[in-house]
C-alpha cells in the first residue's frame, strides 16, 4: 500500500473522510496541519494516517486490522522524508504514553512525560543542549515567560517586578510562529524595551516552551481537556528539568482576568510548581494594558492610540510593521 502526501487543509469528501477516520480512532483533527499522509487500501480505504504541522508531526492513526503491521512507521517516514526535503530536520511529536515505545523505536527520544502525554523529539540531545546553551546566573534566580505580541508597558512592569525580587531573572521569549508579530519582532522589543534592567537576561525559548505548535493535543477528544494536557506538559518541562538546570526558583506571571486560557494555565503553574520547589509568583496587571488590546488598535488603524500603551521602543516596531505591511 502505498502513501499519499497531500497539502492541507484537504477538501470535499476527502477532508471528511479524514476527519471521520481520526474519530473511529479517538482523535481530532487540530485543522492546522500543512501536510496529510494518507495510507489507503486496494478499495481507497483509509488505513493509516499522520499529519505535520510545521515542525510538528501529529494526528497519527491507524486502522485496527493494520495495527503492528508497520503502517505507521510508514507513514511516518513518508512524513519525514519530506520535512527532510523541505529543510525542517528538527521534528516534535506528542503522543500518548502507551505509545512511547513504539516511537522510540522510530528514532525519537522523550524530552517530557505525564499521565496523559510524551512529548518527544528526533534528536537525542536536543533539549539537553539547549539548556547547554544557556549561560546560568548565580543567586536568587527567577523566570518569566512571555510572547509579547506586542512588548507593552504591562509586560514591563512584570519584568521589572520580577527583576527587583530576584538577583537574576530570566526572561524567555516565545519563539513560536503564528502570532501578529515575528518572533524575531517579539525578542527584539523585549531587548530594546526592558534594556535598563541590568539583572534581565532575555533568552530565545526555541520551540520548548509555551507553544501549542509543539504540544499538540489531537488525542484528547474535549478541547479544554486539551488545554489542559498542554498546560501540564509545559509545567512539567520547566519544573523539572528548566527549573534544576538554571537554578531557578520562582516563576513569575501577570494575573490574566479576560483569558479563561491563560488564566487556567496559571491556575495549574500555582498547583504544581511549589511540588518542585519553584515559588509561583502572581502579580496584579495594569489597569487596561494587554496585548490584545494593542493588536485590535493596531488591525483596526488607530496606531497612534497605541503609544501610551507600549514602551517607546515597541511604538517603533509598530511603525516599521505597519509601514512593511501597508
Amino acid at each position: 500500500m502505498d502513501v499519499s502526501l497531500l497539502s492541507a487543509p484537504l477538501k470535499g469528501r476527502m477532508a471528511q473522510r479524514y476527519k471521520d477516520f481520526l474519530s473511529s480512532c479517538g482523535l481530532r483533527d487540530e485543522g492546522d496541519a500543512d501536510v496529510i499522509a494518507l495510507m489507503t487500501d486496494d478499495d481507497f480505504n483509509i488505513v493509516a494516517t499522520g499529519a505535520r504541522a510545521g515542525h510538528t508531526l501529529k494526528q497519527f492513526a491507524v486502522s485496527p486490522d493494520f495495527e503492528g503491521g508497520g503502517a505507521c512507521a510508514t507513514v511516518l517516514s513518508a512524513l519525514t522524508d519530506d520535512a527532510m526535503q523541505r529543510g525542517i530536520v528538527r521534528l516534535f511529536l506528542c503522543t500518548k504514553p502507551k505509545n512511547r515505545s513504539m516511537f522510540a523505536s522510530m528514532g525519537f527520544a522523550p524530552i517530557v512525560a505525564t499521565a496523559d502525554a510524551v512529548l518527544m523529539e528526533n534528536r537525542k540531545n536536543g533539549f539537553s543542549d539547549f539548556l547547554a546553551s544557556i549561560p546560568r546566573h548565580a543567586g536568587v534566580c527567577g523566570a518569566v515567560v512571555m510572547n509579547c505580541d506586542p512588548f507593552t508597558k504591562g509586560h514591563l512592569h512584570l519584568i521589572e517586578y520580577a527583576a527587583a525580587h530576584c538577583d537574576a531573572l530570566y526572561v524567555f521569549a516565545v519563539s513560536e510562529e503564528g502570532s501578529l508579530f515575528s518572533p524575531d519582532e517579539r525578542y527584539d522589543m523585549i531587548i530594546r524595551g526592558s534594556a535598563h534592567v541590568k539583572n534581565r537576561f532575555v533568552y530565545r525559548s526555541d520551540a520548548y516552551l509555551v507553544s501549542r505548535a509543539t504540544f499538540p493535543a489531537y488525542f484528547i477528544r474535549n478541547e479544554q481537556d486539551a488545554d489542559r494536557v498542554r498546560a501540564d506538559l509545559d509545567v512539567e518541562l520547566f519544573r523539572s528539568r528548566i527549573a534544576p538546570a538554571l537554578n531557578i526558583t520562582k516563576r513569575f506571571v501577570g494575573q490574566e482576568p479576560f483569558s479563561p486560557t491563560t488564566n487556567a494555565y496559571n491556575e495549574r503553574m500555582k498547583e504544581l510548581l511549589p511540588e518542585a520547589g519553584v515559588e509561583f509568583c502572581e502579580i496584579p496587571r495594569l489597569d487596561a494594558i494587554s496585548a490584545s488590546r494593542v493588536r485590535a488598535l493596531i488591525q483596526e488603524g488607530h496606531i497612534e492610540e497605541t503609544r501610551d500603551l507600549v514602551p517607546e521602543t515597541t511604538y517603533e516596531t509598530i511603525l516599521r510593521h505597519t509601514f512593511r505591511h501597508a
